[in-house]
């Protein structure tokens, strides 16, 4: 997939402090604030936040 500058490339990164990351893509047109998804963290066992880092 062309990596455009519309949908970016972002890195989430777990809120729980274990170091745990996803990598996503993201309307910047439609979401212009930092993304905020729950998604599993495989170190916890749980389900947590996961916030954008730029």
């Amino acid at each position: 997939m062309a990596r455009t500058t519309q949908r970016p490339v972002v890195t989430l990164r777990s809120t729980a402090g274990t170091g745990v990351t996803y990598v996503t893509r993201k309307n910047r047109q439609n979401d212009p604030d930092r993304l905020i998804l729950r998604k599993y963290d495989p170190v916890l066992g749980a389900h947590v936040d996961f916030r954008e880092e730029r």
